[in-house]
């Protein structure tokens, strides 16, 4: 199933719920303070990230425990990077690893570090 983009706002409902692992929505409600989400607001946008895959539930009466049916690590991969090499570095990984050796985020000893591992196979 091909997964959806998501908004800012359900990314930050999917950041608290990756951390949480799995909660109810009024245990969700603290973690929106700056600006406070109102619980039918957070509710319904949990409802559209269950619709577009990334959330499911499991039901105790009329009450449900949201959890993620996408791992954070699968959406890193999967739009977080794509998106952030795709836009600023012409959809190339190399320009990536040369902005960050430019910028000296990466040492000569850890780039060495780097392709030690990409010959490991790592």
């Amino acid at each position: 199933m091909e997964l959806e983009k998501l908004t800012n706002k359900e990314e930050e409902v999917m950041q608290v719920l990756w951390q949480m692992q799995q909660a109810f929505v009024k245990d969700m409600m603290p973690h929106f303070t700056d600006p406070p989400l109102h619980y039918n607001t957070l509710s319904t946008i949990i409802r559209n990230l269950e619709e577009k895959g990334y959330v499911t539930h499991r039901q105790y009466g009329n009450t449900y425990e949201y959890y993620p049916a996408v791992s954070k690590e699968e959406y890193q991969n999967k739009y977080v990077l794509n998106k952030v090499v795709n836009n600023y570095f012409n959809s190339s990984y190399k320009d990536l690893v040369a902005y960050f050796a430019r910028q000296e985020k990466v040492s000569p000893d850890e780039l060495r570090e780097i392709i030690r591992m990409i010959e490991k196979g790592e």
